[in-house]
């Protein structure tokens, strides 16, 4: 199946609506074929694809879907490792469904790399001697060390091609982006370019230059956005931030305005993308120390620099801690964001409750109104992901992404998830509601006020400075712990401003081990899920905040601030299984949405959210 069956806004640029049909599961066979005669050609015995770029992109241009026109399987997280016998596609639990359905079975083995790494699957199959290619501008630094120390062992080694051979045989590869720059207005930045890039070279350690290959690092630290990216308003660049003199973007320019230029006079110049490699072993040359971050610093710029004669100092790129703590105008523009989305999702709610008892809607239709409610506001960029929308069965996959062949008609008695976001140029949102479609099971609101419990527990959790994500996770959980029940994702992900929408470093999950400090926006999502039967979650969207004093208290605490403001369908809430202080911020929190969404909407819509945010009990 091709691109034109995912769902899209209306206001996505073309070049990603016209990527369509770049492959079909049958032409995965022929083209294993021809990337084997290109590997035999190269001696290779053994091909690594990761689905990257150079920049390490989680959306990537389509340009980039090398894996996508090889497999056939067109999901966020892939890996393809290939011999003369066998292919294995690797993925995560998110698309077993998907990659089942958009890969040839007979030429590719699809697998989940949580139970089968794809390093522990090519380990089985290495004989002593192999040569295992790899463009190394696809894999992180760190990436390429744990293959090539694991292959080393296995007495193989890792062979760093020229390019990737998937585009030698890839004759109609669409062209690298060239959307324009835009800069990003310091109104809502809160810092100038001048301070951001004060604050960073302060981090730079005993660094004479810090190199940044992370398009939302660069778009943050030069206050700019783009266009480059499906979902991510980012331009593809790299950038050399100086400890003494301008920084250097290289970047097409071609993307860049006189505005742009006006706005980074003496700050930053410009140069060609084909610029860097000349500029890195220059700096090689003079025995520069290069700040990289070996987790998002392709393998391939990183050799080239310590080939060169450069000192490499590797440290998490400090751009990432920046950008996770927002400035207080940042805080106020995606408050801004959040209540034009808000008042988009209670108009899509309202208009879900008059249509879909009718039967006139089905997954693909309700993902379409959303997103054009969403462009009603005329402020929309681009949708922040794909939007989930899953009706009973369908809810069940976590990150379900409905095509033609899997589109459900909305029914009567139906559990409906739709988990969606946008992005404005002031703020990123995302937001899941599940909504009973008439009257449905029973379980099914017994389950959805367990996962309503844990996301109260977390909204009004109270906890000490330095407290990491991992230690809370715990209280989104504990009501559907005590039914003997779980969900299988992590409860909250970091969100930028006017950036990703999955945002490092911070998370709330059982691995997330960073402190949550005041000015971290994250996403609150407990959920469950019933397979072959629906999906619950509810998310809204949180700031970590200083929380009020406590009576008796010793210790100041953090606690957060929820900004998403859209209702949670009471229609799904047992009030027997809640407590009194659960009802109490229940109904709080639906009078705030009553009051600041309400003067946003008007007619039916609005007298549809006066029911709907009415007190519980």
């Amino acid at each position: 199946m091709g691109w034109t069956s995912r769902v899209r806004s209306p206001n996505v640029p073309a070049m990603f609506q016209n990527f369509d049909d770049i492959t079909r599961p049958e032409d995965g066979p022929p083209r294993l074929a021809a990337l084997r005669e290109a590997m035999a050609e190269h001696t290779l015995d053994m091909l690594l694809l990761p689905r990257s770029d150079e920049y390490q992109s989680e959306y990537l241009a389509p340009y980039a879907e090398r894996v996508a026109w090889l497999t056939g399987f067109t999901g966020s997280n892939a890996f393809v490792v290939v011999t003369g016998k066998e292919a294995g596609v690797f993925t995560d639990g998110r698309y077993t469904l998907q990659i089942r359905s958009q890969t040839d079975a007979g030429a590719y083995t699809a697998l989940d790399m949580m139970e089968t790494p794809p390093l522990a699957w090519a380990l089985e199959r290495i004989e002593k001697g192999w040569r295992v290619g790899v463009d190394t501008s696809l894999m992180s630094l760190a990436q390429k060390r744990r293959w090539e120390a694991a292959l080393t062992k296995a007495g193989a080694s890792l062979v760093a091609t020229r390019g990737s051979l998937v585009d030698a045989l890839w004759t109609d590869r669409p062209e690298r982006p060239r959307a324009p720059l835009s800069l990003f207005p310091e109104a809502y930045a809160g810092r100038s370019l001048a301070e951001k890039l004060a604050l960073i070279r302060k981090k730079m350690k005993d660094a004479d230059h810090l190199l940044l290959t992370q398009a939302d690092s660069i778009a943050y630290a030069l206050n700019i956005r783009g266009a480059d990216l499906p979902h991510m308003p980012v331009a593809l660049s790299m950038a050399l931030i100086a400890r003494d003199g301008p920084a250097r973007l290289f970047i097409d320019p071609g993307k860049i305005d006189a505005a742009v230029r006006s706005a980074f006079s003496g700050a930053v110049e410009i140069d060609p993308e084909d610029a860097l490699l000349p500029a890195l072993e220059a700096l090689g040359a003079e025995g520069a120390c290069v700040m990289i971050d070996p987790t998002s610093c392709n393998a391939a710029l990183a050799d080239r620099l310590a080939a060169s004669g450069a000192r490499l100092v590797e440290a998490e790129d400090p751009v990432v801690m920046l950008r996770a703590v927002k400035t207080p105008q940042e805080q106020a523009a995606t408050r801004a964001a959040h209540l034009r989305d808000g008042a988009a999702m209670v108009r899509f709610l309202a208009f879900l409750d008059r249509e879909a008892p009718k039967g006139r809607l089905d997954e693909i239709a309700a993902a379409k109104a959303l997103e054009g409610f969403r462009h009603d506001t005329g402020a929309l960029k681009e949708i922040s992901f794909d939007t989930i929308s899953g009706a009973g069965p369908n809810g069940a996959i976590v990150h379900y992404r409905v095509t033609q062949s899997t589109n459900r008609p909305i029914r009567k008695g139906d559990v409906y998830l739709v988990d969606s976001g946008a992005q404005y140029e002031d703020g990123t949102t995302d937001i899941t509601r599940t909504v009973a479609i008439g009257p449905v099971d029973p379980e099914a609101v017994r389950c959805a006020t367990l996962v309503l419990k844990g996301h109260i527990a977390l909204a009004s959790a109270r906890f000490p400075k330095g407290t990491p994500g991992a230690q809370i996770d715990t209280l989104a959980r504990h009501a559907l712990w005590q039914h003997g029940l779980d969900f299988a994702h992590g409860t909250g992900h970091g969100v930028g401003i006017a950036l990703g929408v999955h945002e490092g470093p911070v998370r709330i999950s059982k691995a997330g081990m960073k402190p949550l400090e005041p000015g971290m926006l994250l996403s609150n999502e407990p959920g469950y899920y019933r397979e072959g039967a629906f999906g619950i979650r509810i998310e809204n969207l949180v700031l970590v905040s200083k929380a009020e004093a406590i009576d008796g208290g010793e210790e100041p605490m953090l606690g957060f601030e929820t900004i998403t403001l859209a209702p949670i369908d009471q229609r799904l809430i047992d009030p027997a299984l809640l407590t009194k202080e659960e009802i109490a911020w229940l109904d709080a929190y639906h009078a705030r949405v009553a009051e600041e969404i309400g003067p946003l909407v008007d007619g039916e819509d609005r007298d549809w959210l006066g029911q709907a945010t009415r007190p519980l009990t």
